[in-house]
């Protein structure tokens, strides 16, 4: 694959943590508007140059960072807007709520022992007391003339830990029409209760919901698992896939009559992965849930699976040890032997994957997958029809922190491929450089891309929007 440049242009700055970037018409408008939501609550329209705001939860999300040494994955995790939202004004919002902090929160430092079973199969037993946050789901409108209102909440899930809880978690399929919401694995490390693969939980999954269906419960109980569920609200989901850790949003290809999904699964220790599939088989939850209640065993063969807690990427899961005879060596011991076992055959493969040690002169060490976005323009031409990805932050020394830009393409066996990292034209000085988000207008023709100038979200007002263009003038 080609070595491609680009260059990176300014739209907005100074603004907070922008994780989120899209474009939609705003109702009784005739051009698309670039929408920017921060992690703190507010959302963002940008028409012609001119910024305004769109709407403000900030008031309605949980106070950030202040647990956490400023560091935080809560927030608005998630924006969608109805595939008619022209006609409508309906949009989407998944965001942790205020005043939902749990009671007794767990610790973060979990790490599992290879020699202690007893490390490897912890339950979580005590949901209603042991737990950090609550996560809501909820419709909104923009009326013609108005403010926008929240018109019901579709969800409310009980979260573990305050990390991995969805990044840019709301998208529309154009295959079905239905709201696709992506959920982490429930946080800290190595998924502890391993929530991921267990198909009754809520957590670790890809789901999709029929929102055109009104299930007339417009406060729904506080869950973690399918079968804690109204059936009204069941009847409204399918699980798409499992096996999640934590995941960057899912991006939709049209590729001859079929889309291609992309979706990127951020890793434990080694190494960060971008998948992709065609076709799926949604299970309905209401099979799940039945299948639960009669003792069954509900055949997943074809459910997507991203080989989570068993697998990281194309690696077993394992836990590195520093050699105590050599600094610049560690040991790596497969933490969970069975659930690989048990998931590799069925587990799909990545399509790309970059680790976060690689000294070879045209990689780069990762930190964290942050965005995975199908792009289908022009402009770019060596990028047509590739996916492009970013990561936080290159892994280097004694150097200001940057970002990465890179892609990988299908091949025509729709084996695994190999990236290439971008070359971008922007001078951030001695700043602080992390890309924290990467979005696309409606026909994927445009990329914009999210930086921060921290990596904690309490650190105000250090955020760039850019747009990503042709390297020459």
């Amino acid at each position: 694959m080609k070595k491609v440049k680009v260059r990176l242009q300014p739209i907005v700055s100074r603004i907070n943590m922008p994780t989120i970037i899209k474009t939609t018409v705003l109702p009784g408008d005739s051009i698309e508007s670039i929408i920017v939501a921060t992690q703190v609550g507010e959302i963002f329209y940008i028409r012609r140059g001119v910024i305004g705001t769109l709407a403000d939860i900030r008031q309605q999300v949980l106070q950030l960072g202040g647990t956490s040494g400023g560091y935080d994955e809560r927030g608005l995790l998630g924006l969608a807007f109805h595939p008619q939202f022209y006609y409508n004004g309906l949009f989407y919002l998944h965001y942790s709520a205020a005043g939902t902090q749990g009671p007794t929160a767990f610790s973060e430092s979990f790490k599992p022992n290879p020699c202690d079973p007893g490390t490897l199969n912890l339950k979580w037993i005590n949901r209603e007391q042991q737990y950090d946050h609550i996560d809501t789901l909820e419709e909104w409108i923009l009326p013609s003339n108005g403010q926008p209102q929240r018109r019901r909440t579709l969800l409310n899930i009980r979260r573990p830990f305050l990390n991995h809880n969805g990044i840019n978690s709301l998208n529309f399929s154009p295959e079905t029409g239905n709201l696709v919401l992506t959920t982490g694995d429930g946080g800290s490390a190595y998924d502890p209760f391993n929530l991921s693969q267990n198909i009754m939980e809520i957590a670790g999954k890809i789901i999709e919901m029929d929102v055109g269906m009104h299930t007339f419960t417009d406060h729904p109980p506080v869950v973690t698992r399918f079968n804690e569920l109204p059936v009204p609200i069941q009847e409204t989901l399918t699980v798409i896939a499992k096996g999640v850790r934590n995941i960057p949003g899912i991006s939709y290809q049209r590729f001859n009559n079929h889309y291609v999904k992309y979706a990127g699964i951020v890793g434990q220790e080694l190494v960060e992965s971008v998948y992709s599939f065609v076709h799926y088989t949604p299970v309905p939850v209401t099979q799940i849930v039945q299948a639960s209640m009669m003792g069954a065993d509900l055949a997943q063969e074809e459910l997507i699976n991203f080989g989570w807690r068993g697998w990281e990427g194309a690696l077993p899961t394992s836990v590195p040890r520093d050699c105590s005879a050599n600094a610049m060596l560690n040991e790596k011991t497969i933490a969970y032997y069975d659930e690989a076992l048990k998931t590799s055959v069925l587990r799909l493969q990545p399509l790309t994957s970059y680790y976060h040690e690689d000294s070879r002169p045209d990689k780069f060490g990762g930190i964290a997958l942050t965005g995975v976005q199908a792009y289908s323009g022009n402009e770019i031409p060596d990028l047509t029809g590739s996916v492009v990805f970013t990561d936080l932050a290159r892994k280097q020394a004694n150097s200001p922190v940057r970002g990465v830009l890179a892609y990988t393409r299908l091949k025509a066996d729709c084996g695994p491929n190999d990236y290439t990292v971008m070359d971008t034209d922007y001078h951030f000085g001695s700043q602080a450089a992390y890309y924290v988000g990467l979005g696309a207008n409606m026909n994927q023709t445009r990329l914009f891309l999210g930086v921060y100038g921290s990596m904690k979200v309490a650190d105000a007002h250090l955020g760039t929007v850019f747009e990503i263009v042709p390297w020459g003038p």
